[in-house]
């Protein structure tokens, strides 16, 4: 069952094969109760960034949970724009302490460059912010450590300074947006490829095609687009403040046939194909 499915990362630690997703919720009520009822739903594993700006609302749901802080797997990452050794270690605690938590078992980097300058090449700052991530992992302060939204060109500096592969990249991935060439980098490297906004923040829920194949198997057009990030070897992230939705995006216990898959994987241009999100 997905419940208890776990991928184990390069570094040997186990992390949940589902994760919930926090982008766009709101800091507060909407963020406390929606990781709530994914906790109780039987979620193990919380996506969330500083950036997100609901760190704090998290940290209450998995306090007031009742679950040990053991069983529950916490992502967050370091701003995009924190190119240096010292804002990195600054974020880092910042964000432990925000979360109310001596440990994280994820940290990864936002993104390979601002947000206000996508494209941009932060190639120093990013060897400098991946050297204090590293420092902080030796130290035992973090688990495993990662990146998102980066490319081969990105990944490929971080490991020549360094020696040290990432242990994920988390990136945009959906039915008709999978992006061929850093998927296929990072599973050749071992780098695990997080699925973030699996639905295509629920753009491609209505699709004729996606429709059709979701009756096939007698579940919804997102339990079908869940899977599919599952069946490719990939850890997906759904995001949902709706509960019903919440726990209807666990029921992926199935499995999509070989000539669907193919089917599907042959499918382009679904929703957004933008390669980034913040």
């Amino acid at each position: 069952m997905i419940k208890s499915s776990f991928y184990t990362l390069n570094n040997g630690v186990k992390i949940p094969a589902i994760g919930f997703g926090t982008w766009q919720v709101a800091d507060g009520d909407e963020a406390y109760l929606s990781c709530l009822n994914a906790l109780r739903a039987g979620y193990r594993h919380i996506d969330t960034a500083f950036a997100y700006g609901n760190e704090g609302s998290v940290a209450r749901a998995i306090a007031d949970s009742g679950i040990s802080r053991d069983d529950v797997f916490i992502t967050t990452k370091l701003p995009a724009d924190i190119k240096t050794f010292d804002g990195a270690k600054e974020h880092f605690y910042a964000s432990l302490k925000n979360l109310g938590t001596d440990h994280l078992d994820l940290y990864l980097i936002h993104a390979p460059w601002p947000w206000s300058d996508v494209g941009s090449d932060c190639t120093e700052g990013n060897i400098e912010v991946w050297r204090a991530m590293i420092e902080l992992y030796n130290e035992g302060k973090v688990r495993a450590i990662g990146v998102s939204n980066f490319h081969k060109s990105d990944i490929e500096p971080l490991i020549l300074a360094t020696g040290f592969v990432p242990a994920v990249n988390q990136i945009r991935f959906f039915i008709g947006n999978t992006q061929n060439a850093i998927y296929d980098y990072c599973r050749e490297r071992g780098i695990l490829i997080e699925a973030y906004s699996p639905l295509a923040t629920g753009a491609i829920v209505q699709h004729g095609d996606l429709v059709s194949l979701a009756q096939k198997y007698g579940v919804s057009v997102a339990r079908l687009c869940i899977r599919y990030c599952i069946e490719k070897g990939t850890l997906p992230l759904p995001k949902s403040v709706n509960r019903d939705r919440i726990e209807e995006n666990l029921l992926v216990d199935f499995e999509i046939s070989k000539e669907d898959m193919e089917y599907l994987d042959s499918l382009h241009h679904i929703g957004p194909t933008r390669p980034y999100r913040s």
